[in-house]
């Protein structure tokens, strides 16, 4: 079930903070919609487990809905892709009737044992712009920590990929994260080898903390069109680290909805970096189980999209950008990149 349980500390947040940050218009780049109905699918190799307590389903009727209710007198424009932990074939039919419907621009959700030609033949038939790898949908024989892009992104989606000027948005492996150097190896190859694909990296290589980043951006900033967004991203130090070594001509807003709707704040370890993500006490059931959840009694606590956002204005305060370099960010750069891909 999707429940956005908006409230008055949310609206405040909205309207003295963010309301007047934000663009008319904006786009996000990384969200999901799924049945509850549909077949599970997908080991759990290397994939968080909280989001589990936020909501078993996103229509696009719920998307939707929730736009209008988080950002009253916005337009917002998602790039919509199939549930991570659900059927590929079901969430890509669903994800093609509803951008029919609605009109939005969609990737393919894929799994490793696709053909080039499967793949390139399901593109086609949804119109969609791109790929959706995810690291679960591999062999499930690999330890979590020992998966690779390549085990779930392999060369023969790669080359399609390639060969059409696709977008592919890349969640990365592995515990080490960004700094991980297998994962900034083969992210470096994706770059030299294929130089038409636009290659997102999620959620800035899931750097939510300071100790995530390591050397990447040494490497990183080295390239000439790797992407990245800030999914679900609240680290100050991953925002302001990538934008000072690409710019704000390559990073881009994505939210993950539904997880976005999450009533948190997220702290880290001081020395490990270990992330934890504070939540209302009972609010999501059941939380001992789950390392990276951690309940208070505070009575103020927001959403988590809200607090993103929060993370970003806060970066664009310190590195002084200009409101043209904020809608850069949050809008122009998606937009290019949706109309680049033909």
């Amino acid at each position: 079930m999707f429940h956005l349980n908006y409230n008055e500390t949310d609206a405040a947040v909205y309207e003295k903070e963010l309301k007047d940050f934000l663009p008319s218009a904006f786009i996000d780049i990384h969200t999901h919609v799924w049945k509850s109905t549909f077949t599970p699918y997908g080991s759990s190799n290397g994939g968080a487990t909280w989001t589990k307590f936020v909501a078993d389903e996103q229509t696009a009727e719920d998307l939707l809905g929730a736009y209008k209710t988080l950002f009253p007198g916005k337009r917002v424009i998602p790039l919509v892709f199939g549930g991570c932990s659900h059927d590929v074939g079901e969430c890509n039919a669903y994800v093609g009737q509803t951008a029919k419907q609605y009109g939005y621009p969609t990737l393919l959700r894929t799994d490793y044992a696709m053909t080039g030609e499967e793949v390139e033949r399901e593109v086609r038939k949804y119109g969609c712009l791109g790929l959706k790898p995810y690291l679960t949908n591999c062999p499930p024989y690999i330890p979590p920590d020992e998966i690779r892009i390549f085990d779930f992104l392999p060369p023969e989606h790669l080359e399609a990929a390639d060969r059409n000027g696709w977008i592919v948005m890349l969640h990365i492996p592995r515990s080490g994260r960004l700094r991980d150097p297998v994962n900034l190896a083969q992210l470096l190859e994706i770059e030299n080898r294929y130089p038409n694909i636009k290659l997102i990296v999620a959620h800035i290589g899931r750097a939510y903390s300071k100790q995530d980043i390591g050397n990447a951006f040494d490497l990183l900033g080295r390239t000439e069109r790797m992407l990245f967004d800030f999914t679900a991203n609240l680290c100050d130090d991953a925002i302001r680290a990538c934008i000072e070594a690409v710019g704000c001509g390559r990073l881009m807003f994505g939210s993950d909805m539904p997880i976005a709707i999450m009533r948190m704040y997220r702290i880290t370890d001081p020395v490990t970096g270990f992330y934890r993500n504070v939540v209302p006490r009972g609010l999501y059931g059941d939380v001992s189980g789950d390392p990276h959840m951690l309940e208070s009694d505070e009575t103020n606590i927001t959403l988590m999209i809200y607090e993103q956002l929060r993370a970003l204005k806060r970066v664009a305060a310190e590195l002084h950008l200009t409101d043209a370099q904020i809608e850069k960010i949050l809008y122009a750069n998606a937009k290019n990149l949706l109309e680049s891909v033909k």
